[in-house]
């Protein structure tokens, strides 16, 4: 079965996604992206498929994937019954391999994470002393901003560089190599809309980035990606409303509904929840920042 690409969304102010989110179930769409992904699970159980492996997973996991490394975690049946009270938890962290500058892995005291990137083209486990290193960097990596968030997947990289607490769950063979005109054609539109999004884009400003025309950038964005512009743009202005939220102290959900694009609270409301499985106020809690205007 071919992999779906999927676009990971992120805010325009940040080199690499980092994030704690509770979901009813992890989804079920084999995918991969050019990220590398680190992934810890909070809180769930069932099949993982990553690369020619499948394997159970269970909490307290903890793996490294590398670039374009297909992937999926599949919860078990009852997390898929609409329970509220059995949900699925995670803290991702997403970088490409460059994040920090086209030169960064050029430079000689890169040599150690070049060849962790190597290796984690298989997929890695993590275990022992570096498991319980990493996993309090992530949930605060999640949780702060700027200058120290960079810190802190540098820190995250110089310690998996440094271990072999680590075992090889694929093979390399398994990664996905996908089309470079694919692949360039999405970035443009991932990246004008990156630079766009709080502004009311339109099919035909987006059809033309990609130039394609309207009918044929809808169906080729539906085909790559298995949704649509709108439900992308949708994923992008959100992951905004939540670096907001961390960052800005004493600001009100209006605010962050019009800063972020949307035209309306009640529009804005229902798809941060749909999205995140928290309202904002209950996301704000979550990151243990104490107030937070309504």
């Amino acid at each position: 079965m071919k992999p779906q690409f999927y676009l990971v969304p992120r805010d325009v102010r940040s080199s690499h996604v980092s994030r704690h989110h509770t979901l009813p179930n992890f989804g079920t769409v084999w995918h991969y992206h050019p990220e590398l992904e680190l992934h810890f699970i909070v809180r769930g159980e069932g099949v993982r498929f990553v690369g020619d492996n499948v394997s159970n997973f269970n909490a307290g996991e903890l793996l490294l994937l590398g670039e374009n490394l297909p992937h999926m975690w599949r919860c078990n049946e009852q997390y898929f019954r609409q329970d509220p009270t059995i949900t699925a938890e995670a803290v991702v962290v997403q970088f490409l391999p460059d994040f920090v500058g086209k030169d960064f892995l050029r430079k000689p005291e890169s040599d150690a994470i070049q060849h962790l990137y190597d290796k984690a083209k298989a997929g890695l486990v993590i275990t022992g002393n570096t498991r319980e290193k990493l996993i309090p960097l992530m949930l605060q990596s999640a949780k702060t901003t700027g200058l120290q968030r960079l810190v802190l997947i540098l820190t995250m990289l110089e310690i998996l560089s440094k271990s072999e607490e680590m075992h090889f769950i694929s093979t390399k063979d398994a990664l996905y190599r996908p089309n470079k005109e694919e692949a360039d054609r999405l970035n443009k539109v991932y990246n004008y809309a990156l630079t766009h999004y709080k502004e009311e884009l339109t099919l035909e400003e987006i059809a033309s980035v990609a130039n394609l025309s309207v009918t044929s950038f809808c169906r080729y964005f539906k085909m790559v990606t298995k949704k649509t512009f709108h439900e992308f743009l949708i994923e992008i202005r959100i992951s905004h409303a939540q670096r907001m939220i961390v960052e800005e102290s004493d600001i009100t959900t209006e605010f962050v509904c019009f800063e972020c694009g949307f035209n309306n609270r009640s529009n804005f409301y229902s798809h941060f929840k749909r999205l995140t499985g928290l309202t904002p106020v209950e996301y704000k809690r979550r990151c243990h920042v104490p107030s937070f205007c309504q």
